[in-house]
């Protein structure tokens, strides 16, 4: 994985920016402007809000590329783990996230990330906006019976996305599956996500990623 990461500092908070991991959802740029403005430089200036108000806007960066330190304390994950299908482009994922390899050696750690699952992103298996060069199609919709239901409301703990090599990303833990089209939340736990885009039963994987040798 790819970072560049540079760092924008006011007097109780230190915003944090990794060019590498935004693929220009521009949440922050609609909501704090003040702050976020891609016209100006440095186009990130925090000295122009309130530490609340960039801590919410933070937040709501759905890649992780937007992070935050202040003189309190770092940014804690959301309490409950999630993970979100977006229309024709990646996961998203929030929670307390850790990804691994197939051996088990964590490679990242975060709190909100995007997963690629076109297959084309050359920052695997992070989103790099591949997806719209390649017109990816792939509906935000998921089959509700290819989920692993969990007992009670219960989504903490850890979030662990196992990738196997030139496979799918297994998803580890208890969380809730969202759909940004608006289907219902469902709860489940560990699923295979496809990240080489030619599944059938797309977000989920079927094993095509076998037989176009997929490389992840």
């Amino acid at each position: 994985m790819k970072s560049k990461i540079r760092h924008y500092e006011a007097a109780d908070i230190t915003v944090e920016y990794d060019q590498e991991r935004c693929i220009h959802a521009a949440e922050c740029v609609k909501s704090l402007p003040s702050v976020f403005n891609p016209d100006k430089r440095p186009w990130i200036q925090p000295e122009n809000a309130e530490r609340a108000q960039i801590q919410e806007v933070v937040r709501h960066c759905p890649t992780g590329a937007l992070k935050f330190q202040d003189t309190d304390h770092d940014e804690q994950p959301e309490p409950q783990n999630a993970v979100i299908i977006s229309p024709d482009g990646p996961v998203y994922l929030r929670g307390d996230i850790e990804v691994q390899n197939a051996s088990g050696e964590t490679l990242l750690k975060d709190t909100r990330l995007a997963l690629c699952r076109c297959g084309e992103s050359q920052n695997k298996p992070l989103c790099d906006n591949s997806h719209q060069d390649i017109s990816f199609d792939a509906p935000a919709a998921f089959d509700i019976e290819k989920l692993k239901p969990v007992d009670g409301e219960e989504h903490k703990g850890a979030l662990v996305i196992k990738l196997m090599k030139n496979g799918p990303a297994l998803v580890e833990g208890s969380y809730q599956v969202y759909s940004i089209a608006g289907q219902p939340a469902r709860s489940s736990k560990n699923i295979a996500l496809c990240r080489c885009g030619g599944s059938t039963s797309k977000p989920f994987c079927d094993g095509t990623h076998k037989d176009i040798d997929f490389k992840g």
